[in-house]
């Protein structure tokens, strides 16, 4: 230990008298958080994408050091950028502390006050590291109810008020390419604001990640659904394949185990290699989705079921069925999420109907059909239990 101290003390020491940074080193080029009711988003943004290992120690009363989170970027120099730290101290995090612990390793420390658990992914496009840090925040309110969350519900016991609307893509991000140049992004927004009147018309109130074309990163869409104290998330795609006959309408919910098919459409629509999407399986694999999960499913199933049976006519897509996927969308959704992908804009017959007005507002309207319908079950759920004490 006392070998180890040296060390620090010396490279400490290097860096405050300006030692030339080592070749071939990426850079931090932000930092930010979000606080929420039950958890503490940082992101880490960075020039590229770098290893990184995650370490917890336990506070140490005789030091006066907290609870700690440490978080090591391999191949990344800080310098003494972020020298003072960030303060949080939103009842989870106090705060956040960037070093250069190597000469070729920055260190973040996250000082914790209350600690649950935590989840890390790593997003592309532009590189960054997201970590969710949960716990419990004594004295606060719930943002929807106004009640202290010592007393909020389990999410089977809230009622459904708040509906996130997710137009997929947007801004340089044009999504799948179909029939006759026909951009997804362009469907995806068209669609979303026909299903946020269809949701207000059944009671519902209803937030937008975007009503224009504009970019917005994975987790910035999230953070709006949840500042907005959304209690659904629902994300609007379109799908492509490279054989012209696919057609059909399927929906999404997040879980660990999925179908080579959900591979594939994740690493598109996350915009990721198929590798980068195997983390994500495995981080999966160690969270808690008890709480979410099956909600999402019931979602799913909901939506899905309504698409099916409300869409008539000639124009009436095939029924692919509720699937599992890994879609980082839904993984940063800390509510009930699914994603709906509402035909091939590769195919011409439904890439035609999706330019067809008509056509997105009844599909938008069985959408809504579908939400409505999953907020009547679980309020029978609700009028059937009581709360856990």
């Amino acid at each position: 230990m006392k070998r180890m101290a040296v060390l620090a003390l010396l490279l400490m020491g290097a860096l405050l008298m300006g030692v030339d940074r080592p070749s071939g080193l990426g850079d931090i080029l932000d930092v930010r958080y979000w606080s929420y009711p039950d958890y503490t988003r940082i992101v880490v943004e960075l020039d590229r994408p770098v290893s990184t290992e995650v370490i917890r120690l336990a506070a140490d009363s005789a030091a006066d050091r907290p609870e700690r989170l440490y978080l090591d970027l391999n191949g990344v120099w800080v310098g003494r950028h972020y020298a003072e730290g960030i303060a949080v101290r939103d009842g989870l995090l106090q705060g956040i502390r960037l070093g250069q612990n190597t000469l070729r390793k920055t260190r973040v420390v996250l000082d914790l006050e209350r600690y649950d658990r935590h989840r890390l992914l790593k997003l592309s496009h532009p590189h960054r590291i997201v970590i969710d840090v949960f716990g419990r925040r004594d004295g606060l309110t719930d943002r929807r109810t106004g009640q202290p969350l010592v007393d909020m519900l389990a999410p089977e016991f809230r009622p459904v008020r708040t509906v996130v609307v997710d137009a997929g893509h947007g801004g340089r991000d044009p999504g799948a390419i179909g029939v006759g140049g026909l951009r997804e992004k362009d469907v995806t927004l068209r669609l979303a604001k026909a299903l946020g009147r269809a949701l207000e018309q059944q009671g519902f109130r209803v937030v937008y990640t975007r009503r224009d074309d504009r970019a917005l990163s994975l987790e910035e869409r999230t953070v709006l659904a949840e500042s907005a104290g959304g209690d659904l998330f629902i994300s609007v795609h379109a799908n492509a394949s490279r054989r012209r006959s696919v057609h059909g309408i399927e929906t999404f919910y997040l879980d660990e185990n999925y179908e080579r098919h959900s591979l594939n459409l994740a690493a598109r629509e996350n915009g990721i290699p198929r590798n980068e999407v195997n983390v994500l399986q495995k981080t999966l694999a160690h969270l808690h989705m008890e709480e979410v999960s099956p909600h999402s499913r019931l979602l799913a199933e909901a939506v899905q079921n309504q698409m099916v049976k409300g869409l008539k006519g000639k124009k009436r897509p095939a029924n692919l069925g509720v699937k599992k996927g890994p879609f980082y969308v839904l993984f940063l959704s800390n509510m009930p999420a699914v994603l709906v992908e509402v035909g091939f804009i590769t195919n011409r017959s439904e890439a035609k109907w999706l330019q067809d007005n008509g056509y997105l507002t009844a599909m938008a309207k069985q959408i809504a059909a579908g939400v409505a319908h999953y907020r009547g079950e679980r309020a029978t759920r609700l009028a059937r239990s009581k709360p856990p004490q």
